[in-house]
């Protein structure tokens, strides 16, 4: 079978893109794109390689032996020659598949276009898919926080955009202790940046960071993708991959509610999960006063931790939890123990029993709390 598109089929249709990300240099995106290039090439693909930076890493440049690579455009600034992508070269060469690194790369002055990034969208234009790679920290929105967390302001930044608009993002990554130990035997950079590096910006503390970073973006565009798909009217793919944790605490109008709030927001920190604390009042009866502060109390204890704090009138309490379960999404549920008497119990069943029927299946977690004061079931 020829793999080898015709200019009429590449026009058209857009091109593919596919980004591997990491959590900071030398985690291994260009070589695990390189990787991918050659299995599709073994399988008849027509790729080249549209740009490379291997930056002096051996392993890398060696991994590009094998590939068609188009040269380079030479670019005169300041009375010095260099080189950047020739973007032209690339879409009149019409491959299936072009590897183009460094997405967030900022091209020499006096290019046609500004950024790296401008270039692979005129390639995925021509309908030719592109592999690219880029580091967490170039994304826009997450500019501020790298520099908190670094303190160091990332000049060269890509578009959120891009990773929404991608038709796949992996995440190549290996652990704080590995990259640390490719930083010491010069495989990220020369002899004389390792300490310097190892002191600033290969901080452990800092790439423990910019790797829950890495994780969790590419979550949020799954989960995003999920939600999509669902609008669209497709399978409810949300009900049975829960991409964040999320942690719901249910309130009453009884003391022991602080204490079920305070373990509830412990729990979310452990899972570094958002927290949601919802209070069901009964329509069929008026709050006392006293009722109406304890509530107003734990409201701003909410807020203190954080949290949403969500009020609901609906005289089903269980169905009312549940449902606020499954419109934010909540993977962690917690309720204070039961206290009723078993004729209670006999006369209107178990509100935790209840609570549980209408969650199965649904891949929650009921925590259920002892606490130091008795608690009647609201």
């Amino acid at each position: 079978m020829n793999h080898k598109q015709t200019s009429s089929s590449i026009l058209s249709r857009r091109g593919k893109h596919k980004i591997f990300i990491g959590m900071a240099p030398g985690v291994g995106k260009t070589y695990r794109m390189l990787e991918e290039g050659h299995r599709l090439k073994a399988e008849g693909v027509d790729v080249v390689v549209g740009l490379l930076e291997t930056h002096g890493r051996e392993e890398t440049a060696q991994k590009a032996i094998g590939l068609e690579i188009v040269p380079r455009n030479v670019v005169e600034f300041s009375g010095t020659k260099l080189t950047e992508m020739d973007t032209k070269a690339v879409i009149d060469r019409r491959p299936q598949l072009a590897l183009i690194d460094e997405l967030a790369h900022t091209n020499v002055p006096g290019s046609q276009r500004e950024k790296r990034y401008q270039d692979v969208e005129q390639v995925l234009a021509a309908g030719i898919d592109v592999y690219s790679t880029v580091n967490i920290q170039h994304l826009e929105s997450l500019n501020d926080l790298v520099a908190r967390i670094t303190g160091v302001v990332v000049r060269e930044r890509v578009p959120d955009r891009l990773l929404e608009e991608a038709d796949e993002v992996v995440v190549v990554d290996v652990t704080p202790e590995t990259l640390e130990e490719r930083l010491k035997e010069g495989k990220i950079y020369a002899s004389e940046k390792i300490e310097q590096s190892l002191n600033n910006f290969f901080q452990r503390r800092n790439l423990i960071a910019l790797r829950e970073l890495a994780l969790r973006e590419v979550a949020d565009n799954i989960e995003e993708e999920i939600i999509a798909e669902e609008a669209k009217g497709k399978p409810n793919l949300a009900a049975y991959c829960s991409i964040h944790e999320r942690v719901l605490v249910c309130i009453s109008t009884y003391p022991n509610s602080l204490q079920l709030l305070r373990r509830g927001a412990r729990i979310a920190g452990y899972m570094n999960a958002p927290l949601f604390t919802v209070f069901v009042s009964d329509s069929d009866r008026f709050l006392t006063k006293q009722e109406s502060l304890h509530v107003e109390t734990c409201e701003q204890l909410c807020q203190e931790f954080g949290g949403t704090f969500l009020r609901v009138n609906n005289s089903n309490i269980p169905q009312a939890i549940a449902q606020v379960a499954q419109t934010y999404r909540i993977t962690q549920i917690v309720i204070g123990e039961s206290q009723r008497s078993r004729w209670q119990l006999l006369l209107r069943g178990s509100f935790t029993q209840q609570l549980m029927r209408l969650i199965r299946h649904k891949h929650i977690d009921l925590h259920i709390i002892a606490t130091s004061t008795r608690e009647n079931d609201n």
